[in-house]
């Protein structure tokens, strides 16, 4: 479960009294999210948006109990990555994400609360429990991208990439995880075919974005 988190920051809205959208990537690691978030952000930035970008689980404390754990190749018990995972989301909803859409922005994440219900669901949570328990408290989003590739190509795309993996990256697991996310049912959740070239896959982002921007003008 790994992903860079950078914030860009750019013009002011041209709309400042509207509130910001929250744009969520989800899918198993390999499938582009970062790729797709960073040129996102520059489409929505040319347009005059402001935009963040981010990613979970943090680099806050919580958010790194679990990502030092995984990338040690070992996992925490799974009742104590759910407490980690649901802390580290209410900090980043209280102190990131709220503040920032409440400002105008578009905040963009790489991953979020149904990578938590595929995940630890894949690993013996109740998925419908963990949706539960976050949204409670956590921002719905507005859309969320489920980018979907073959669990082969995703692996594939993690050894050309470099870098070390983590606990969470076993084919089995990454099989159970798909499936949770291929059964998912929500209004705002679009599946994105992302095995193609970047460009086409970018392209079927946008074709959503666009429908969102016509909607608030």
């Amino acid at each position: 479960m790994q992903g860079g988190c950078v914030t860009l920051l750019a013009m002011e809205s041209d709309s400042p009294h509207l509130r910001g959208c929250l744009v969520v990537f989800e899918g198993i690691d390999g499938t582009g999210k970062s790729t797709h978030i960073q040129l996102l952000a520059q489409y929505l930035r040319a347009r005059g948006i402001d935009v963040v970008t981010d990613c979970e689980p943090t680099h806050g404390p919580w958010g790194m109990k679990v990502r030092e754990a995984a990338l040690a190749g070992e996992r925490l018990s799974l009742s104590d990555e759910i407490a980690c995972l649901l802390e580290d989301r209410r900090e980043h909803v209280r102190d990131v994400i709220e503040p920032s859409l409440e400002q105008g922005k578009w905040v963009l994440l790489d991953r979020y609360y149904l990578s938590m219900m595929a995940y630890q669901g894949a690993s013996g949570a109740g998925v419908e429990d963990i949706r539960e328990w976050n949204e409670a408290f956590a921002t719905i989003p507005d859309v969320a991208f489920w980018l979907d590739i073959p669990i082969e190509t995703a692996l594939e795309r993690r050894k050309t990439r470099g870098g070390p993996g983590d606990a969470f990256e076993q084919e089995p697991f990454l099989a159970r995880c798909a499936q949770i996310y291929s059964s998912m049912e929500m209004p705002w959740l679009r599946r994105i075919e992302a095995d193609g070239e970047v460009d086409e896959t970018q392209a079927r982002i946008r074709e959503v974005i666009r429908e969102m921007l016509a909607s608030r003008d």
